[in-house]
């Protein structure tokens, strides 16, 4: 069964930074349970972000946002540089990362990326745009709450 296009009619996800961080995204990397199945997983790398909104789509209005988890991609196996490319592009950081807070507390991050199609550093900027959300840790890797 199709999870995706069958949410109660009327249905509308537009969860809060905060929201997005401290309860899906923590529940995801602690593999629990979350309680409607609305977060796809895809593997950003391997595809192109036109075609995430057929991927990504709750139900079957129209959206101009679509959410999904994703794991890093690393540019070398053992460095800490990120790999954003896709076969048609990348994805560029932009600004800086602004900081998400629960109840006056430091919960995670949100990195803003412009998608370039072509190659660095002569890709051309397209439209797309996309909110990276990461946990926030302390020096021994553990999750602030």
């Amino acid at each position: 069964m199709d999870t995706f296009s069958h949410v109660p009619p009327g249905f509308r996800f537009h969860p809060t930074d905060e929201e997005l961080v401290d309860y899906y995204l923590r529940k995801k990397v602690a593999s629990k349970r979350i309680d409607l199945d609305v977060i796809k997983d895809v593997d950003l790398y391997k595809i192109e972000p036109w075609d995430l909104q057929e991927l990504c789509k709750i139900g079957t209005e129209e959206q101009s946002d679509w959410y999904f988890f994703s794991h890093k991609d690393k540019k070398y196996p053992t460095g800490t540089r990120t790999n954003r490319a896709t076969k048609a592009g990348f994805w560029k950081a932009t600004g800086r990362d602004k900081a998400i807070y629960s109840r006056h507390s430091l919960v995670g991050m949100r990195k803003t990326l412009v998608f370039y199609k072509g190659r660095a550093p002569n890709g051309q900027k397209s439209d797309w745009i996309m909110h990276e959300y990461r946990l926030e840790t302390n020096e021994n890797g553990t999750s602030q709450a």
